[in-house]
């Protein structure tokens, strides 16, 4: 996709629906004003006024376990679509990204308060857990019939709780290509009245966990340090900043939130590309970058020795390519397509790539020119829509604050102001 970035919307259009080989009406569908109607919108949600776009671009450069990937993203932040391209085209240098998913299992969880006996009544669940999966699976035999369903069953005791000693059972399912929250909740639902039966205690919570710590993503890559050259700064020197840089935020949670904000910035546009649940990617995330007591970073950066950069990003990634909105949003289902991908567990590989990617891009800003600089010269075209300018004056104004080195409102005003004196 050479030049991708320089070609007008419409050209893209075409070269992504040729590689992808939408149908006429897919195509159509990145065309459109809003794919997304009012009657659609309407049945997805309550109260339904109007439609919210965002811009849905589309990454390029990515290879993923050998496999060329174009990548889309939702997404109004600028600088993230061309962060994530730049630091991909950087990775194919070393072969691209290698990926890898956990099994889809997520965790429903069911609290047990007023037990006489924790100890003993964990011992009975225990006991029952056959049984209790059983009844699991009878909520969902389609599920059932694809491979998935309840895989096992575990029991915590918390002794000191504010509501006092609480059992917590942990329901075990394998989702498939579902992000799974209603399958898994419909499933604690069943299992309410035989855990109290079991335990002689109440049920109060009955719900999934978006801690899917059992359904994890792993990202890899190693690339040259030479290819990381920028300006006046060598490659290893950038190879040695990305590393330092990556050190306070493996140290010092207020560099960690931010450093995994970044993360996340890739993460979520894919994630809201495919409609998917990304607050439920969110909490995930930020609750596995505590998982040690600690908050911490989501990626490791390490020099080999050997002349190369090595980064790896693990998460937890519940995400679909079945049901919910995914399957009812037209864009979700293009995008899908675009993607390549046949299973969750395969689009699980290509989100953590690009959060990844992403986290590549920002460290290697951060280590030479700085964040800013290069953030603010893609703002300035939002400043200038901001400001009033419409078609081409948004380009002529964003240019304008370029040449100047300041990007400002009210220098996006002067500007504009003077185009248009110009072209009465």
């Amino acid at each position: 996709m050479a030049g991708f970035y320089s070609r007008p919307p419409q050209e893209r259009i075409e070269l992504v629906s040729r590689w992808a080989a939408l149908s006429p009406e897919e195509a159509s569908v990145l065309g459109s004003r809003c794919a997304l109607d009012l009657a659609l919108a309407s049945r997805l949600v309550e109260n339904v006024v109007g439609v919210h776009g965002l811009p849905l671009a589309i990454a390029v450069n990515f290879v993923v376990n050998g496999r060329d990937v174009l990548v889309p993203m939702a997404v109004e932040e600028p600088s993230v679509v061309a962060g994530a391209s730049a630091a991909a085209k950087l990775a194919r240098e070393g072969g691209g990204f290698k990926a890898e998913a956990t099994a889809p299992e997520m965790i429903g969880q069911l609290q047990v308060l007023n037990v006489a006996n924790p100890e003993q009544a964990r011992s009975r669940l225990l006991e029952s857990r056959d049984e209790l999966l059983a009844l699991a699976d009878e909520t969902d035999p389609v599920l059932v019939g694809l491979g998935g369903g309840a895989r096992d069953l575990e029991v915590r005791l918390l002794e000191n709780t504010p509501a006092g000693p609480m059992l917590v059972v942990h329901l075990i399912v394998d989702c498939r290509d579902a992000m799974g929250a209603n399958v898994v909740n419909t499933a604690c639902e069943a299992l309410a009245g035989p855990v109290e039966r079991i335990t002689g205690g109440r049920v109060v919570l009955r719900i999934v966990s978006n801690l899917a710590d059992r359904r994890l993503a792993k990202a890899r890559c190693s690339l040259p340090e030479e290819g990381l050259a920028r300006d006046e700064y060598s490659g290893e020197e950038v190879a040695r900043g990305i590393v330092d840089a990556w050190a306070l935020a493996a140290a010092d949670p207020h560099r960690a939130a931010t450093h995994n904000k970044g993360i996340m910035n890739g993460v979520d546009a894919v994630v809201v590309a495919t409609g998917n649940d990304w607050r439920a990617v969110e909490a995930g995330a930020h609750a596995y970058a505590a998982r040690t007591g600690r908050y911490a970073s989501l990626t490791t950066w390490q020099r080999d020795g050997q002349g190369n950069l090595a980064g790896e990003l693990e998460m937890p990634l519940a995400v679909g390519t079945v049901g919910g909105t995914t399957g009812a949003h037209p864009t979700a289902q293009v995008a899908l397509k675009i993607l390549g991908v046949e299973t969750a567990g395969e689009l699980a590989e290509v989100i953590a790539s690009v959060g990844l990617a992403q986290n590549l891009a920002a460290l290697r800003a951060l280590a030479t020119e700085g964040i800013q600089r290069g953030h603010m010269r893609l703002h300035a075209r939002q400043v200038a829509a901001a400001a009033g300018a419409r078609g081409d004056d948004i380009e002529e104004v964003a240019e304008g604050m370029r040449s100047e080195g300041t990007i400002r409102p009210d220098r996006a005003e002067a500007i504009l102001a003077q185009i248009r004196k110009r072209d009465v």
